[in-house]
């Protein structure tokens, strides 16, 4: 008997009403399991997530998620290889399932490593100060906080577990729960993966429920404050997005969809060069990874029609090399598609598309298949295509067969292949293979508005490349137009998609004690004890030393220069000032920089460890010798380190706003110093 597929729900796992839906093997055929979301209550898991999921994911700080992630990933990692059987069983080869499962958990990690820069608040400081006034005493900021709703994320069935887990990096890290609804076809690797996670205990309760089913209804409960993210077809996404409910809420929704991707071969890239052979070889590669089931994979090949030939040749010699069959079996290097309602579907398309091209390379029916039942199973054979007349035969550029099928494209010049690749009128990713700056550039130039993600290949970078279509976390994935006008991951780019920003405006005192960050022209709190004496826990943002003053000489000024070996003509040559902007030998900056040191350090040993760095430091007005400066230490910022071994010292990072001024109180210099400080002993 078939295994049920429970959906994970209210803080249960449930199983569904009714007979469900079978899930075959896709290599032989053998029924797995069932699954279905019949019987679901989906107002009450949104209530569930925004009631108990989303106030416990806010109160952590983003450094306390991005360890709940990393804590996560470790876990996944150290039984990774429990998921590979499963894997297979979905048509995947190894190297597909690499890319699948530890390239999902690879985000986790990535996503972890954010916690550094988002720092330990629950919120976000977006952007620089707004100057709103002329004295200064009304000022704004952007703050991000996470919306209080639930992330639905509905995901295509070909990356069960890396469009989970990058989907659910961001959302996590930012602080929303999730409802995850897998494909129906490969909910089983899904569901495999969610148990592991939940009986973890590493997430919250209510941060993640599962819908292994078709999740008919799962849109219905949406607010404004909700996100949903959709992986798939265009056309189902175009319907979801058209939901009532999310036009009537402004509900964001975040659509990548599969797209005509296109790979260009430079006019430089003749046979023979390296960047000739680099561009059949990841040509090949996108079109037989994952069987051609990819997002991202090349479905236009555009090279100069006098290479036409040898791009034929070369392309059709590399794919003669792909064995087909079973992914456990040794030598195999593509699996089979995910179903046999996959292969009804893709041999439709080819079948459209050879109304206007002609197939150079496959068969549908004649082809050979390594230690399986060729009838049993969801194979394929690679198809390649020639479009001889790519701007009158149109139907490469808008049918899309999503297996192992692309179509050469031939083109005259540069400007003829930009409008061909332009021509798909939107996708998630192109590469210009060329080793010429002036290609590459101008490929870059005229292709960009079309294309989500743009790689240059070529033999400097091919060596650590991840290639044409391996998105990475820390970039975005997403696309215009038919790719659905979405950004996925993107590093911090992706986190905002899960924030609400608001501009916040006042007085820089009340700024200052909402945001936790000193802002210039909020009130100082001066204390009797050197901050430089204090332990991390006990300095307070705003407070601030107001040192003694010194009276710049011509010693000082020639004596820097002497020690520096600074002899910017400004600082030692009176007779060379006319028609500048200086009235007298200038001290040099950095002297006021190091004197300004020299004024609020704390000599004797105490909490301080070391200078951190600085940031952002300017000269903002000349002085001269005669002039008298003194300093205004502030605290800026309070930014707290892990230990990463017991024996360390308990640590954090205190950003100083230093503001150097004269006489007359007038600001000279103002930048941002870093210090590492002790915490006390726990």
């Amino acid at each position: 008997m078939a295994k049920k597929l429970h959906n994970f729900a209210l803080g249960e796992w449930v199983p569904f009403e009714g007979k469900g839906l079978p899930q075959y093997d896709a290599i032989t055929g053998e029924l797995i399991a069932t699954c279905g979301s019949e019987g679901l209550d989906y107002d009450a898991m949104m209530d569930y997530a925004r009631s108990v999921g989303g106030p416990k994911l806010r109160k952590m700080t983003f450094r306390e998620r991005g360890l709940m992630l990393k804590k996560l990933a470790l876990h996944l990692n150290d039984i990774r290889k429990k998921y590979y059987p499963l894997s297979y069983r979905t048509g995947a080869t190894k190297g597909d399932s690499w890319v699948d499962i530890d390239g999902g958990i690879g985000t986790l990690f990535a996503y972890a490593s954010l916690r550094r820069q988002l720092g330990d608040k629950t919120f976000y400081l977006d952007g620089e100060v707004a100057r709103l006034s002329k004295e200064g005493t009304f000022i704004g900021h952007h703050i991000m906080v996470p919306k209080q709703g639930v992330a639905i994320h509905i995901n295509a069935f070909n990356f069960p577990i890396w469009g989970m887990l990058e989907k659910l990096s961001v959302n996590l890290l930012a602080g929303m729960p999730a409802i995850v609804k897998p494909s129906e076809l490969t909910s089983f690797l899904s569901e495999a993966m969610v148990r592991d996670i939940i009986a973890s205990g590493i997430l919250p309760e209510g941060a993640l429920q599962l819908v292994c089913g078709t999740g008919i209804g799962i849109l219905d409960p949406v607010t404004s404050q909700d996100v949903v993210t959709f992986t798939g077809s265009a056309s189902t996404g175009r319907m979801l997005k058209a939901h009532p409910k999310v036009i009537e809420h402004s509900v964001p929704f975040n659509m990548e969809a599969d797209s005509l991707n296109a790979a260009i071969l430079g006019e430089d890239a003749e046979p023979g060069t390296p960047t000739f052979d680099l561009f059949i070889k990841e040509v090949r590669r996108e079109m037989t990874t994952k069987c051609g089931q990819k997002c991202t994979a090349i479905r236009r090949i555009i090279v100069p029609a006098e290479l036409l030939e040898d791009v034929q040749i070369a392309l059709g010699k590399a794919l003669r090399q792909t064995s087909i069959g079973d992914p456990q079996v040794e030598g195999v290097r593509m699996g089979s598609l995910v179903s046999k309602s996959q292969v009804e579907e893709v041999r439709r398309r080819v079948e459209e598309l050879a109304q206007n091209a002609q197939v150079v390379f496959g068969d549908l029916d004649n082809f050979d298949v390594i230690g399986a039942d060729k009838e049993k199973g969801a194979f394929f054979s690679p198809i390649l295509f020639l479009n001889d007349d790519p701007f009158n035969k149109k139907d490469t550029h808008y049918i899309e067969a999503f297996g192992p099928v692309s179509t050469i494209l031939p083109y005259k010049n540069l400007d003829e292949a930009i409008e061909l690749a332009n021509m798909g009128k939107g996708s998630l990713v192109s590469t210009i293979a060329t080793a010429n700056e002036r290609i590459a550039r101008n490929y870059v130039m005229g292709s960009a508005p079309f294309h989500g993600r743009i790689l240059i290949l070529n033999e400097e970078s091919a060596k650590e490349s991840t290639g044409h279509g391996s998105p990475m976390p820390m970039l975005v994935h997403g696309g215009p137009g038919r790719a659905g006008g979405g950004e996925e991951m993107g590093g911090m780019r992706g986190v905002k998609h899960y924030l609400q920003r608001t501009a916040i405006q006042g007085h820089p005192s009340m700024i200052s004690a909402i945001t936790q960050v000193y802002q210039v022209g909020g009130r100082y709190k001066e204390n009797e004890v050197h901050p430089f004496r204090k332990h991390f826990e006990d300095l307070e943002v705003s407070e601030t030393l107001i040192t003694s003053k010194h009276t710049v000489t011509e010693a000082d000024i020639v004596n820097f220069a002497n020690v520096s070996g600074d002899h910017f003509y400004a600082h030692v040559d009176a007779t060379s000032l006319e028609g500048t902007i200086f009235e007298q030998r200038v001290a040099h900056g950095y002297y006021i920089l190091s004197k300004a040191a020299g004024l609020f350090v704390e000599p004797r040993k105490g909490p301080v460890l070391l200078n951190y760095g600085i940031e952002d430091f300017r000269f903002t007005k000349p002085v001269y010798a005669g002039m008298t400066i003194g300093v205004r230490l502030t605290v800026k910022e309070k930014i707290a380190q892990e230990k990463r071994e017991d024996e360390e010292v308990r640590k954090g990072i205190v950003k100083w706003m230093v503001d150097v001024y004269d006489q007359t109180g007038e600001t000279v210099a103002i930048g941002t110093i870093l210090t590492m400080v002790k915490m006390r002993e726990q």
